[in-house]
């Protein structure tokens, strides 16, 4: 039997008839619909209303973050984090090569060159021994910073991203952050719910970013949030979210250029309802892993990815790791299971190889050029 005909039968008995099986898609339930018709009747769905405060509290106690400034996206919230750090033209931003197309774009928003780093199998995220290696080879310390000996740019932050909701090694690349001299912002746009070492993903560095998206764990339809244990880039960045505004009744008026990033009262409203089934709708994906790693147990040309060492994920997007003699399969798979109503997909193009990307700084991504060939993911919407 071929591979994918083989991959395909797998599903034979999960998959109803007649009913396709999504890749993500929200839980929306009764208590959803009654919370945003309240907030609807209320007449408050835009700015900063009462579901927008109760919506940051709801984050900081799963999260045990200390502040939560809600925004309009994930996208938008990591722009506002560079943003605080004042990330310029001058300056160099360290990024997984496997990654949605968002964090580069924020960094090119504030003038900055995204720098693509590898990615280690185990976590989907940095490799921090073969970033050390390549900082050591590449950097030089003056005046405090590090800075690229190729460009003469300040190499001045890293943003490790959680793959798939799966943490990776926060510990090793805070040490490395603290080695070199950079700051840590962390792409937890896909973490809710996910820890490491039993601390939520987002707290480790001096900010976090979430996202609700419509296809996220847990959404507000759009919607994201910045996590951080420091009053004054609390401060700083809720005005910025608001345009700059000097806080005043009736005037209008602004310390600086700012941006309308601040999520919806209506948005939050749902965020809110959704939260509170957060326990129950990661339990549920946790649930769906272990299907398919029984399903797909006897399998000889890939595997199931699991969470890693030290780590709780929450299990967003379920993930498949073709062998690597078996990576040719990939597309042949995704055609014939899309054809039948499963829908799965590649991970995303491999951040080096997109157009108006090409022209930045990258290492050695043997591994992300390996793996990104071999990722496919698999329906994993609660409603599996």
């Amino acid at each position: 039997m071929k591979i994918e005909k083989s991959f395909l039968k797998v599903f034979s008995t999960i998959k109803k008839k007649n009913k396709s099986l999504e890749l993500h898609e929200p839980f929306i339930d009764r208590k959803d619909l009654l919370t945003v018709t309240k907030a609807l009747k209320n007449k408050h769905v835009a700015g900063k209303g009462n579901y927008t405060n109760k919506f940051e509290k709801k984050i900081s106690k799963l999260t045990k973050s200390k502040y939560v400034i809600s925004c309009s996206s994930g996208t938008s919230a990591l722009h506002l984090a560079l943003k605080y750090l004042e990330i310029n033209s001058n300056d160099e931003v360290l990024v997984p090569a496997i990654n949605f197309i968002s964090t580069a774009n924020a960094i090119i928003y504030c003038g900055g060159s995204p720098h693509f780093i590898d990615v280690s199998e185990k976590t989907l995220g940095v490799d921090t021994l073969k970033l050390s290696r390549y900082l050591n080879q590449i950097g030089k310390f003056q005046g405090g910073k590090i800075i690229n000996k190729k460009t003469g740019k300040t190499i001045r932050a890293i943003i490790p991203m959680h793959t798939f909701g799966h943490p990776c090694e926060m510990d090793k690349i805070n040490n490395l952050a603290k080695k070199f001299k950079i700051e840590c912002v962390e792409d937890a746009a896909e973490g809710i719910g996910s820890f490491y070492k039993n601390k939520h993903v987002g707290t480790f560095g001096i900010m976090g970013i979430l996202s609700f998206n419509g296809n996220k764990t847990i959404t507000s339809g759009g919607g994201g949030a910045i996590l951080t244990n420091q009053k004054s880039i609390e401060k700083k960045i809720r005005n910025l979210t608001n345009h700059s505004k000097i806080d005043h009744t009736w005037k209008y008026d602004y310390y600086d250029i700012g941006y309308n990033y601040r999520m919806p009262n209506i948005n939050a409203a749902l965020g809110c309802s959704q939260i509170d089934k957060a326990k129950f709708i990661i339990k549920n994906h946790r649930k769906i892993y272990e299907i398919y790693k029984k399903k797909f147990r006897d399998v000889k040309y890939g595997r199931i990815f699991k969470e890693p060492p030290g780590a709780r994920s929450n299990y967003w997007l379920q993930t498949f790791l073709l062998n690597e003699d078996n990576y040719k399969l990939r597309n042949k798979i995704l055609n014939t299971t899309n054809k039948s109503g499963i829908h799965t997909r590649p991970a995303w193009k491999l951040m080096s190889k997109i157009k108006h990307l090409k022209k930045f700084p990258k290492m050695n991504l043997s591994k992300s050029e390996n793996l990104i060939n071999r990722i496919i993911n698999l329906p994993s919407s609660f409603n599996f």
